[in-house]
């Protein structure tokens, strides 16, 4: 069975850009009832547009409910599932259990699948999920190949997702609580204030105000600062092992990132099911086209088994190498960032390739013509002319590294 790429969608335009770039699924939220409330997150009506557009390009759209649910929130879960399931999604997300009961009581015709909040770690509770009436299980970061193979294994007709790409909780299966007892922000309500990430000193009872590194180190320490992960160089073995769902995460990053995320595992998982060989001699440079997006350094997780290797204690700052410059719809570039001639670019096109050259001539849109200029701004169409003779299709990037 082909393995489903799944892409993170925190609004309209980043499910267009995951579907684009060759997601098989994506998942997104509401505004209210799902774990990234600081998501610009979907209206109903922005959720039906949604939807219809993946529908219509044959892709699917989950809908995250994973909040754990008190008893007062119950009247607008059961509304939102009412709403929602008219414009039918493909599964709902769910965590609790009384919002999974709740969700088979009202679109009984909606697939579930159980979140990675649920900590789901052996097949015992992935056959109690499966009698509850679930087709798939998001399965806890914290497992090994081994692990998530065994499971599959022993529950052949149960789904399996599982994490491959993006932040780690510090927290096992992201259960919190720093957030809210430092920045009263509760973090299984989606309000988490990445608390873990700040930098933290020790002081001593009877000396207020002096303020104790932790290591030996000017820069402080970041005891609790998790790397990001990056499964690719182990997506072979994940699928050998039978994982239905390769799931990035991402949906408060970037249009950009889940362009280059969705892009970089596409190519790997067609590369891995037809031409395993050319797949090993892409790799280092799948890789490096995974440390163009922002993010933190990488560590497989705990997919190895190895357990070590997880925190990054120097710096909880992003790595951002490249900038996003434009993107190309329909014969012209729409500018997202200031771009200027004589910038030296890289055109990145959907099937996870590259071309650097430079720009030479820039056309804007002003009045119904357009206009030669030097520098191209942010929300304006442009024609650019490069130094080399490129085809560029349709949802082609432009970019430039950071200096």
């Amino acid at each position: 069975m082909k393995p489903e790429v799944l892409s993170p969608a925190g609004n309209l335009e980043k499910l267009k850009f995951a579907i684009d770039f060759g997601a098989d699924a994506v998942y997104l939220g509401g505004k209210l009832f799902n774990l990234r409330a600081k998501a610009n997150n979907f209206t109903v009506e922005e959720m039906a547009e949604g939807i219809e557009y993946a529908h219509r390009k044959g892709r699917k759209v989950y809908v995250t409910l994973n909040a754990f649910a008190r008893n007062d929130d119950f009247e607008g879960i059961k509304n939102f599932v009412k709403e929602v399931k008219e414009l039918e999604p493909d599964a709902f997300i769910v965590s609790d259990l009384g919002v999974l009961l709740t969700v088979k009581e009202i679109a009984p015709e909606v697939d579930i699948h159980i979140s990675t909040q649920s900590n789901v770690t052996n097949y015992k509770a992935v056959k109690v999920y499966q009698e509850l009436g679930a087709s798939r299980i998001v399965l806890a970061r914290e497992l090994s190949i081994d692990e998530i193979k065994e499971i599959k294994d022993r529950v052949p007709n149960m789904e399996v997702e599982v994490f491959v790409h993006g932040a780690m909780c510090m927290a096992y299966s992201g259960r919190c609580l720093l957030s809210n007892y430092l920045s009263y922000r509760e973090s299984n309500k989606g309000a988490c204030s990445q608390s873990c990430r700040w930098k933290y000193y020790l002081v001593e009872e009877t000396r207020p105000g002096e303020f104790i590194p932790i290591e030996e180190d000017e820069k402080g320490t970041y005891i609790f600062n998790s790397k990001d992960l990056c499964a690719l160089p182990l997506l072979e073995e994940l699928i050998d092992a039978g994982v239905d769902s390769l799931k990035i995460e991402g949906r408060v990053k970037s249009a950009y990132y889940v362009a280059i995320t969705t892009s970089v595992y596409r190519r790997a998982v067609d590369l891995i099911l037809n031409d395993r060989e050319t797949f090993k001699k892409e790799l280092p440079l799948l890789l490096e086209e995974l440390k163009k997006i922002s993010h933190r350094p990488y560590t497989v997780g705990f997919l190895s088994g190895n357990r070590e290797n997880l925190q990054h204690y120097e710096t909880s700052s992003y790595i951002r190498n490249y900038k996003f410059l434009a993107v190309f719809k329909n014969g012209k570039w729409n500018v997202r960032n200031a771009l200027k001639v004589g910038d030296e670019v890289e055109v990145f096109t959907p099937d996870a390739k590259t071309k650097k050259t430079i720009v030479k001539d820039i056309q804007i849109l002003r009045k119904d013509k357009f206009e030669n200029v030097e520098i191209a701004h942010p929300n304006q169409i442009a024609i650019l002319k490069f130094e080399d003779v490129l085809e560029i299709p349709q949802n082609a990037i432009l970019r430039k590294k950071s200096v």
